[in-house]
């Protein structure tokens, strides 16, 4: 699969994985500031963006999505930075492929699986008939209207309508469809026996307004990711990345670039 990345900057390589019903650009500003010490390559992982569409989705999946992109890039070890659904896409790569792995950042998730969380959210978007809507005035409105007080998930979702130029049609650039068909594979925990460690330095980030990683988790990510350390960024919600920026970007740069 040709997924489809940016990249910015020279150096020791950096990957980084954004979320659900994200895209790399989610990612773009930070990964412009990290470019000052590092090759950067931000990615739309499959189903997202512009990189291709398949049913299959899930976290070996995307993992071998991600080995294969390393394999074309002629990159034989990295750094890696995964967001949420992202970052369990990223222990699950370094967990089958540890030697492909320099350091580990995982922002705002644990290895463990969840609950649900986005039944609304999928809701709305299928709320959009973008058959009829001739505006995106107007797929804000239907977005509002099931996701009330809301706005920065709706702000979110608007990312990612694009219009197609041949129909002139709205359409959405990820597959809303496979990500539905596949929410219980994406709220499952990254897919590896009990026994198989991640043995290098981790880091684990969590915003402190935010319920994803609770500090009964540790002990989870202790049993996979034996050199792992946890840090909590103050004023920040899940999206660490656009909460605070400068504190994330301070964190990730720091352990980085210990021991180099």
């Amino acid at each position: 699969m040709q997924l489809n990345y940016k990249s910015f900057g020279a150096g020791a390589p950096v990957i980084i994985l954004h979320g659900l019903f994200g895209t790399l650009d989610n990612w773009q500003s930070i990964a412009k500031r990290l470019a000052d010490n590092f090759l950067v390559f931000i990615i739309d992982q499959r189903n997202h963006g512009r990189s291709p569409h398949e049913d299959v989705f899930d976290y070996p999946t995307l993992a071998e999505d991600l080995h294969e992109f390393m394999e074309q890039q002629w990159m034989y070890h990295a750094n890696i930075i995964g967001h949420s659904m992202g970052g369990k896409a990223a222990m699950q790569f370094a967990l089958q492929y540890p030697d492909m792995v320099d350091k580990l950042v995982v922002v705002d998730i644990a290895p463990k699986p969840y609950w649900g969380g986005h039944e609304k959210v999928f809701a709305a978007i299928f709320a959009v008939d973008l058959q009829t809507v001739s505006e995106r005035r107007d797929v804000e409105e239907i977005l509002r209207k099931h996701l009330p007080n809301e706005e920065a998930t709706v702000y979110f979702l608007l990312k990612n309508l694009s219009r197609n130029v041949a129909t002139g049609q709205f359409e959405w650039k990820a597959d809303i469809t496979a990500l539905y068909n596949n929410y219980p594979n994406i709220l499952a925990a990254p897919t590896v026996p009990s026994n198989v460690t991640f043995n290098k330095p981790t880091l684990f980030v969590r915003g402190a307004e935010s319920k994803y990683v609770q500090d009964e988790d540790w002990h989870a990510i202790q049993q996979h990711f034996t050199d792992a350390s946890l840090t909590t960024i103050a004023d920040a919600g899940h999206w660490v990345n656009a909460d605070q920026p400068e504190k994330l970007i301070a964190s990730v740069q720091a352990f980085l670039q210990t021991g180099t």
